[in-house]
């Protein structure tokens, strides 16, 4: 049960930050923010403030930003359609009611000859039976109603693509932007909790009965050579103890300002389908104030560039798609970093942030690095792609990413139960 909440925690944090991303930046541009939604499926609840619909939904399985412009829903007013117009006390229609109308005895009902909801704000119609032609002046915050369910409408100001593509190309990166800044300050927190990992090959816990402690390891000792090879840093001699499992190594220490040789043994441990060398120690913290405050800056630059190189892997197929972990694979990672700690929890926490800010910025249609991609497209044409055709585009991309995603969690599933 532990796992699970801490995997909804996770999930719902770094979908909520992204997505807020989006928003924020959509109502800054004065885009018509229609719903911010965490999950898919069915609403299991909701509320509605500034004009835009919060909801949480079944399915755990990311989240969106619905603007306007993208509103299949909205419902074209054409000629010949009877629809109801309720005023507000300026006298513009501030409610459309598309069906039911009975329901709405103080609508006015006229037939449509013509509507603008984009740019005059304009319903131009006649009475049942009348032969004089009425225009209605429609308030820019009117609402539909069909199936007594209110949608606001969207003048073409408040649209998605109306706005510049400096805006647009903004809110789409505000979703990844907002991941790494999480990623930021959750490691930056890890900094001032637990101090900084030294650059050092200095060792801060020797664990009981483990080959280091058999060596006799001390906390504080540094490493100053392991095999005849020069130990700079603490990923020098991670590296070092990975390839020699079960296999006698010569380590020299600096202890106390003196120098000490001695003989360690790796305990082989199975890693990602491979057996690596493991003796037992934790890395020394710095307790620095400058270095705590530029931890999250240095760990996210890290963290972002060793995704990128194994991005660049997969694709060159130097990793294969088998590696690749869905929902069900970070499920079970997740389960093994919460029995380590809260830190390591934190830290799993971070990464995650990373990858799917990074992930998001792919060129891939469907991804928010695929939009912009589109407008990147615009930016040298001069003019914006058909959006029939990137329509079609987006789609095809979000159907590849379907069968990735299908294809990734069999291959968790398969891992973990066959």
């Amino acid at each position: 049960m532990t796992t699970v909440i801490a995997f909804i925690l996770m999930f719902g944090l770094l979908v909520f930050v992204h997505e807020w991303g989006h928003l924020i930046f959509a109502k800054r541009a004065g885009i018509l923010a229609r719903e911010f939604a965490i999950g898919f499926g069915p609403k299991v609840f909701s509320f509605i403030k500034n004009e835009t619909l919060y909801t949480i939904r079944l399915i755990p399985a990311g989240g969106y930003v619905r603007v306007a412009g993208e509103d299949p829903e909205i419902v074209e007013l054409k000629p010949g359609h009877h629809i109801g117009l309720e005023f507000d006390d300026a006298g513009q229609v501030e409610k459309i009611i598309v069906n039911n109308k009975t329901k709405h005895p103080e609508a006015r009902i006229i037939e449509v000859e013509k509507a603008d909801l984009d740019h005059r704000l304009v319903i131009e119609g006649y009475e049942i039976d009348e032969e004089e032609k009425l225009f209605f002046e429609v308030n820019p915050k009117a609402l539909f109603v069909m199936d007594e369910k209110e949608t606001q409408i969207a003048p073409y100001d408040r649209q998605f693509a109306s706005k510049t593509k400096r805006q647009r190309a903004m809110q789409l990166f505000a979703g990844p932007m907002m991941n790494f800044v999480l990623a930021i300050v959750l490691f930056t927190i890890l900094g001032f909790i637990q101090g900084v990992p030294s650059d050092e090959a200095r060792f801060g816990d020797v664990q009981a009965d483990s080959p280091a402690s058999e060596a006799g390891f001390e906390p504080g000792d540094e490493v100053l050579q392991a095999e005849g090879e020069q130990v700079d840093t603490w990923e020098d001699f991670t590296m070092i103890v990975q390839n020699h499992p079960e296999e006698t190594m010569n380590v020299t220490l600096s202890r106390d300002g003196s120098t000490q040789e001695v003989q360690v043994t790796p305990r082989a441990i199975e890693a990602q389908d491979q057996t690596i060398g493991q003796v037992g120690v934790t890395r020394a913290f710095e307790d620095s104030f400058v270095k705590k405050v530029s931890f999250g800056f240095t760990q996210t630059y890290e963290w972002s560039t060793l995704i990128l190189t194994n991005l660049g892997k997969l694709v060159t197929g130097q990793f294969s798609i088998d590696m690749l972990s869905g929902p069900v694979g970070i499920y079970d990672a997740t389960d093994q970093v919460v029995k380590t700690g809260l830190t390591n929890f934190v830290m799993w926490t971070a990464v995650l942030s990373v990858n799917l800010g990074i992930v998001n910025l792919l060129p891939v249609p469907a991804l928010d690095g695929g939009r912009l991609l589109f407008i990147g497209v615009e930016l040298i044409r001069g003019k914006p792609v058909d959006p029939q055709k990137e329509g079609a585009i987006t789609f095809i991309g979000f159907a590849l990413l379907l069968l990735l995603m299908i294809v990734v969690t069999w291959n968790d599933i398969q891992r973990l139960f066959l």
